[in-house]
């Protein structure tokens, strides 16, 4: 039997799973670590805090599962897109990584526009220049720690940083590179004329590869630290939200899927470049050989939840120690007890800013409407509904650039929840489906492991035998209707805001 490892590098913690080649998992192993906010708005985390994370679990899979090391034939690693991991001339960490969700960059983002349109930005890159993406991150560093940037000899993405740790080789692959603003998403491949506008060495930068592409193997040290076998590849792997449409199946055109983790993203197959001129969602290369994507991201959807348990709901949390239960479980019980709407109380989930479809860095969270009427219970309903609001702006958006989804799948962490999952469906107004298999970015990686090293012909095909449904919600036409008006009101909210959040910014 041959076996097979995914690798989630994620902002909350590292998950690593031993599949068999049936897609079983036979081992899984997961570490947490902290996030930094030195300033408001801005988010670090140690790339050595991920590297010792995948170290562990790695070693804990391996000695778990009791598996011989040569049947372990490759590794593919997933991770959270747009960190700045800069690396110096004796391959040290020079500064904390800049992650995703960090938002400090808006001048860079100026800058940006000041060295070229627009437009010319969205056709080269998909993309307009965002605050959350590496190249505006590059070039704060440049600014604000000339001492740092001085040192950098190597910039990687955080996956990229730990397939450096595995195999000594500087590499990266489409679909994350695709979220550096330096791709060529149409070409897949490093963009010359973006480098020279930007005054970025390309040497800094490693090889492009495909998602399936083997990029090298382990290095003697790393195999024998956590008992693997120096033959066993490693793939080019995937950005997260890449990863988790391999391992849900999404690998078609008519396909989607909806995730609620950290961040929320409805992510949608084209096997053609579809871009939004108005750059208000994102296109980026597939997993999929010759293949692309489009995805809206919501900042703060699983973290507008933790966010409200972790302040608020300190009883949830102690219940939930007392019974021996998992508290998002009362917390779920207690929201669908709850009519749809929350009794006329509505969240905006900006707790980050917001990307989709506003690109605005400095929109901040609300409850509207709030009265005495109003419990704990309302407040995490309206919490969850905000969320899908704003995720269905981002449904919406596909809708008008002709891309056609008749499936829905859900997953993330919030996918596993029966209340978010109908919530979706009545705004979607369609089907909203979940798979058998749970591991998603993992699975994906591990399936384009697989494909790298021969064990599968092709994604597809790895998907069609692996990958099953599960359990369905269909729209409720009385909730849908509610929904769609509070939607409405929902998006009105933003617009009639916006200018008082300069205003707070500038405080």
């Amino acid at each position: 039997m041959n076996y097979l490892i995914g690798i989630d590098v994620g902002t909350s913690a590292t998950k690593t799973v031993l599949f068999d080649e049936g897609g079983h998992v036979a081992a899984s192993a997961s570490r947490e670590y902290p996030l930094y906010q030195p300033h408001n708005g801005w988010a670090e985390q140690k790339p050595e805090d991920w590297r010792d994370a995948v170290l562990e679990t790695l070693s804990q899979v391996v000695t778990e599962s009791g598996v011989l090391k040569e049947d372990i034939k490759g590794i593919g690693i997933s991770g959270q897109m747009h960190g700045l991991v800069m690396l110096d001339e004796n391959n040290e960490v020079i500064r904390p990584s800049i992650i995703w969700c960090d938002q400090r960059t808006g001048a860079e983002v100026e800058d940006m526009l000041n060295l070229m349109p627009r437009e010319r930005w969205i056709e080269i890159t998909a993309n307009p220049p965002l605050t959350g993406w590496t190249a505006a991150k590059i070039l704060w560093v440049r600014k604000n720690e000339p001492e740092h940037y001085q040192r950098c000899r190597h910039i990687l993405l955080p996956k990229d940083y730990i397939r450096f740790v595995l195999t000594g080789i500087y590499a990266t692959e489409v679909s994350d590179a695709s979220g550096m603003q330096l791709l060529d998403v149409p070409g897949r491949c490093w963009s010359d004329e973006v480098l020279h506008k930007l005054d970025i060495d390309p040497e800094l930068l490693g090889n492009v590869f495909e998602s399936c592409e083997v990029t090298g193997s382990l290095l003697p040290e790393i195999a024998e630290r956590t008992g693997l076998s120096i033959g066993t590849k490693v793939v080019g792997g995937a950005g997260d939200n890449a990863a988790a449409a391999v391992g849900t199946g999404v690998v078609r055109d008519g396909t989607a899927f909806t995730t609620i983790g950290t961040s929320g993203v409805v992510f949608a197959h084209s096997s053609q470049v579809t871009i939004d001129p108005k750059g208000r969602v994102h296109t980026c290369c597939s997993a999929v050989p010759g293949a692309w994507h489009v995805m809206g991201v919501t900042q703060a959807a699983g973290l507008s939840l933790k966010w409200f348990k972790d302040n608020l709901c300190h009883d949830y949390v102690e219940e939930a120690k007392r019974q021996g239960v998992d508290v998002y479980d009362l917390i779920n019980k207690d929201v669908s007890q709850v009519e749809a709407g929350s009794d006329k109380l509505i969240y905006l989930p900006y707790l980050m800013g917001e990307r989709t479809p506003h690109l605005d860095p400095d929109c901040r969270g609300v409850f509207f409407g709030l009265s005495a009427i109003h419990t704990k219970a309302h407040m995490l309903r309206a919490v969850m509904e905000g969320v899908s609001y704003s995720l269905s702006d981002c449904n919406d958006i596909l809708k008008e650039m002709g891309i056609l989804v008749g499936q829905m799948m859900a997953c993330g962490g919030g996918g596993k929840s029966p209340v978010w999952r109908q919530m979706l469906a009545d705004m979607y107004d369609c089907e909203v489906k979940t798979v058998v298999q749970t591991e998603g970015p993992a699975l994906g990686v591990a399936i384009l492991a697989g494909v790298g090293c021969g064990i599968y012909e092709s994604v597809e095909a790895a998907c069609d035998a692996l990958i099953s449904e599960d359990k369905l919600a269909g729209p409720n036409a009385r909730q849908a209707e509610l929904y769609s008006q509070y939607h409405q009101l929902y998006k009105k909210l933003y617009a009639d805001l916006k200018d008082s959040y300069k205003m707070l910014a500038a405080l």
